[in-house]
């Protein structure tokens, strides 16, 4: 049995001031509902504080980059033992990096291997935009995300890591992908592919979530499918009750 898993991306929101509060707001729930993983990725800014706070708690704290180079001349980048000082986890891959910021299959590859030669877990996000999925390049897609980025991993990493099928089309949109179509794109595409790569063990083991618009209203659908194992929740895991709503979906 996978256990189910819920990430909160907080992308560019929250000052430290917000931040402490808002977590310290929604601890007491979360630490309640032991039977699902619960992460918080909050700015970059945040994370020294998060960590004192989440502190001997279950409660895990994930960055949401890094760069591959462990020191150097890379103003404005964070090495992963600057994240490994604070965090647990690190998202990789979001789409966002990929359209705003330039980052290619090859450059989330070298910092899945960074994060994991590290001790890290890294959260690898892949989908398709709206022009690629309507016109029939899903599957292709995904295909060449799942492969470029897990590419000269072993077995027992990618067991370990956790991917996220996150269609661009959705993200931050207020459309949320069909619970079926979500389902079949995880247990379809993305969960044969990695039995192909990795064999049935890590197919068996690694959780894959969902992302694009999921709330406290419609967590439970996403989570009744088979092959669905939690989700990465952007604005709805800025508002306590909210995100606990769906950590506790998760949790039924």
């Amino acid at each position: 049995m996978r256990k189910p898993f819920v990430a909160g991306n907080w992308k560019m929101n929250k000052t430290v001031s917000e931040a402490t509060p808002l977590v310290a707001e929604m601890l007491a729930g979360l630490q309640a509902i032991s039977s699902v993983e619960r992460v918080i990725c909050p700015p970059f800014t945040a994370l020294m504080p998060l960590s004192a706070l989440l502190k001997g708690t279950e409660v895990g704290l994930g960055a949401q980059n890094l760069f591959w180079e462990a020191s150097g001349a890379y103003t404005g980048e964070e090495s992963p033992a600057m994240i490994k000082e604070f965090c647990q986890y690190v998202i990789l891959g979001h789409s966002e990096r990929r359209a705003y910021f330039g980052e290619t299959d090859e450059s989330v590859n070298r910092k899945v291997k960074a994060a994991l030669a590290i001790a890290l877990i890294p959260i690898v996000c892949v989908g398709e935009t709206l022009a690629e999925n309507e016109s029939g390049r899903t599957q292709e897609v995904v295909d060449r995300q799942v492969r470029a980025g897990l590419s000269g991993l072993t077995a027992e990493q990618v067991a370990g890591l956790v991917i996220a099928y996150e269609p661009v089309w959705a993200i931050g949109t207020g459309r949320a992908a069909d619970v079926n179509d979500a389902n079949r794109v995880i247990g379809g595409i993305i969960r044969p592919l990695v039995k192909e790569l990795f064999g049935a063990a890590a197919a068996d083991a690694v959780r894959i979530l969902y992302g694009g618009s999921v709330k406290g209203d419609n967590a439970v659908e996403y989570f009744s499918q088979p092959d669905i194992d939690g989700a990465l929740v952007g604005g709805a895991s800025l508002k306590a009750g909210d995100f606990l709503k769906i950590v506790s979906a998760a949790a039924k």
